[in-house]
């Protein structure tokens, strides 16, 4: 039977207009027969239209795909339209990913009709298969990284101070990176058996590149420390490192350094750009110990003349060191404890047994601080016995 009689006449006329169209156009009749694809269609088929019209459209699909066809269909809603993602059978066997758009319709002779058109989304599909692959390697790097992270979170944990008693002095240290790894460190190193060095250090910016240059710092200090050179000599020497070896000024460093005397409790102190530390007596004003030397790494002459300072220890005295992370802490009114809020809570809290000082101040900070930490956090303490 030839096609073209089994065509309602508004097919006929309406098919110059479906030929041009860039989507598979498909009409059926009320049986599910095929009168009509468009040239789209065929195309993307690859069946000649000679070998679809008049055939159902069932006979190009598996009994499981067309059955999925017949669900989405029963979908329809009372416009008599529906719009599904499945696929298009080729004539070489494979599936062409499409949106699947129909609606039914009445010609004015009563016969029911079905428009079916197919849009292609195979470029939409091969690019979310390619993203899918992107994520999963993504995802594999992001587990290698953390993991690396984690084993270098041991590391950088395992050089934080720990807390001691040494001689007629006692030490509680605490650090806590913001991120997995960060840029702070503190050191408690016994010189020999009359003198020991005390240290926090707060290299600029958070996460890897600072912990890298942190734990480089670190190495370099313990071996300053170790030699017995004065401080001030190893503010100079870390500064040149910083900018000499490291060859970078992307990344600045402060620090605070005690070097005490046991036996004569005496102690020196240098600080560069960093928070003042303090030495408390219970019930007294602390006392401030302020960097006379520039932040470190930035400029050659960072170092003061007059770096170090020298102070007398009494026995009860504390002494308070610290990075930005427990100073440089807001409040939900924006007001930064700073300084003299630091100073109140050592004063308050130097009241309290040295065993209890550390966690009482960390207590403080966090209750005034609105929200998480954003920084980095180091706390050496000590008291003389």
């Amino acid at each position: 039977m030839n096609a073209n009689t089994q065509r309602p006449d508004w097919l006929i006329q309406m098919e110059d207009v479906l030929d041009t169209l860039n989507e598979g156009v498909m009409i059926l009749d009320d049986c599910r027969k095929i009168l009509y694809i468009n040239p789209c269609l065929e195309g993307m088929f690859g069946f000649p239209a000679s070998e679809i019209i008049g055939h159902l459209g069932s006979d190009f699909y598996t009994d499981e795909e067309y059955n999925v066809i017949l669900k989405e269909t029963e979908k329809r809603n009372e416009s008599g339209h529906n719009r599904f993602e499945f696929v298009l059978p080729l004539k070489d066997g494979k599936r062409l990913p499409v949106i699947i758009s129909s609606r039914n319709f009445e010609d004015p002779e009563g016969m029911m009709f079905a428009v079916v058109t197919f849009t292609d989304i195979s470029e939409q599909k091969d690019a979310e298969a390619q993203l899918r692959q992107a994520n999963v390697q993504l995802e594999k790097r992001q587990a290698e990284i953390e993991e690396d992270l984690l084993l270098a979170a041991r590391v950088q944990q395992s050089l934080a101070p720990q807390s001691l008693v040494w001689g007629s002095m006692r030490v509680d240290a605490y650090y806590h990176p913001v991120r997995t790894i960060g840029g702070d460190f503190g050191l408690v190193s016994p010189l020999d058996e009359r003198h020991l060095n005390l240290l926090v250090c707060d290299v600029s910016g958070h996460g890897i590149g600072s912990a890298l240059v942190a734990n480089r710092i670190y190495s370099e200090t313990m071996s300053q420390l170790g030699s017995g050179r004065p401080l001030a000599e190893i503010l100079r020497h870390l500064n040149r490192f910083m900018m000499q070896d490291l060859g970078s000024s992307a990344l600045l460093f402060t620090l605070a350094a005690a070097r005490i005397d046991v036996g004569g409790r005496r102690m020196i102190f240098a600080g560069a750009g960093h928070p003042p530390g303090m030495i408390v007596t219970p019930g007294e004003e602390p006392r401030l110990l302020e960097s006379r030397s520039m932040v470190l790494g930035g400029l050659p002459d960072a170092v003061a003349t007059e770096a170090a300072i020298e102070v007398d220890l009494r026995a009860g005295d504390r002494v308070v060191l610290y990075t930005d992370g427990i100073s440089e802490v807001f409040d939900s009114s924006g007001e930064m404890l700073g300084t003299e809020g630091v100073q109140k809570i050592v004063r308050e809290t130097a009241l309290l047994p040295f065993g209890d000082m550390q966690q009482a101040m960390l207590n403080r900070v966090a209750a005034w601080r609105d929200g998480a930490p954003t920084d980095d956090m180091s706390l050496v303490l000590l008291e003389v016995l």
